[in-house]
């Protein structure tokens, strides 16, 4: 699985922790990580936006513009295989902690995809079989482990003709 879509540029400034970015096509992206010692929190809109960082003690708290642009579908994949062609990110949530010696992680992706559920999981889980990842199906629905260990489950649902879905992984 590739995470690093996460890495620049929140991460970076979410060392500890952070919170919420909608850009102006709507993608609204959730950051929680932290640890025992403190966190960061940003949230950006299409207006703006703020960045909290604080622990030990001390804290600064600012507004910055809005400047964060996502590339997540390009960046997005699951050990090599990417959403339906044409889908679009619609939300990202990440919660990410290393507290007291557990390190935790699930990251959730909603999304929408120009073909109809069952269409759009029969690509994605031929996809996974031409690289060798092995899913579970129980109607739309996939399930499997990544080469890293971590669980993930993709949840393809009716949005008219369409597919709407979330990507749900899981690392503990």
């Amino acid at each position: 699985m590739r995470l690093a879509f996460l890495i620049p540029p929140m991460m970076l400034l979410a060392a500890c922790g952070s919170e919420e970015k909608t850009s102006a096509e709507g993608t609204q992206v959730s950051i929680n990580a932290g640890d025992e010692h403190g966190g960061v929190q940003i949230k950006t809109g299409k207006d703006g936006g703020n960045i909290k960082i604080g622990g030990g003690g001390a804290g600064i708290d600012i507004d910055i513009p809005d400047f964060v642009d996502l590339d997540i579908e390009s960046d997005f994949d699951i050990d090599g295989v990417k959403l339906y062609p044409g889908s679009k990110v619609t939300k990202v949530d990440v919660d990410a902690n290393d507290k007291n010696g557990a390190d935790t992680a699930t990251v959730k992706l909603g999304f929408i995809s120009p073909a109809a559920p069952k269409k759009a999981a029969d690509w994605m889980a031929g996809e996974f079989a031409k690289k060798g990842v092995k899913v579970t199906r129980i109607g739309d629905t996939l399930a499997g482990k990544d080469k890293d260990g971590s669980d993930f489950k993709i949840n393809f649902g009716p949005d008219g003709a369409n597919a709407k879905g979330e990507v749900v992984i899981t690392k503990s």
